[in-house]
């Protein structure tokens, strides 16, 4: 899926940037196997990649920021619609006091791994996340951005 015409091309490449290497330096492993130093090809590449890949900002209820195609897809929503999106509202009402106290943990830590929690679409669809990796978007000199999340593994409900 091409990313669409009216996105700010610079911000995604930007953004695709931080992503992979907040990943790459928290983690400890690249978040996308990619050759190519060119970064408007990984923009393309992380963008069309077969797992979900979504971040927020640093609001107090931090808005959703960058969401990948399978994002987009698996929550049924326009970019414009995602990038519009508090964060805690992929979780429904119920389980956003788990996910936020998750996000506190990641803050502190970096960084986690093998989470699993119930999310849902736009539509009304719950389904399950897992082996999720959470992580803090950080500059390389330790500007804390937002934070991202990304899996491969989910199920509907």
């Amino acid at each position: 899926m091409p990313l669409p015409r009216h996105i700010d091309p610079d911000f995604v490449v930007a953004q695709s940037k931080l992503l992979t290497d907040s990943f790459q330096r928290l983690v400890g492993r690249p978040l996308i196997a990619f050759p190519s130093h060119d970064p408007s090809l990984l923009a393309e590449a992380l963008f069309d990649a077969p797992f979900v890949v979504v971040s927020h900002g640093t609001q107090a209820d931090p808005i959703l920021n960058y969401g990948n195609a399978v994002a987009l897809q698996l929550w049924e929503m326009s970019w414009d619609e995602l990038t519009a999106t508090p964060s805690r509202e992929t979780a429904e009402p119920a389980n956003q006091a788990a996910r936020a106290h998750a996000m506190d943990q990641v803050k502190k830590l970096g960084f986690t791994e093998g989470y699993q929690a119930v999310r849902i679409s736009k539509s009304g669809k719950r389904f399950e996340i897992k082996n999720t990796v959470i992580w803090n978007v950080v500059t390389a000199d330790g500007d804390f951005r937002g934070q991202a999340a990304t899996f491969a593994d989910w199920a509907f409900l």
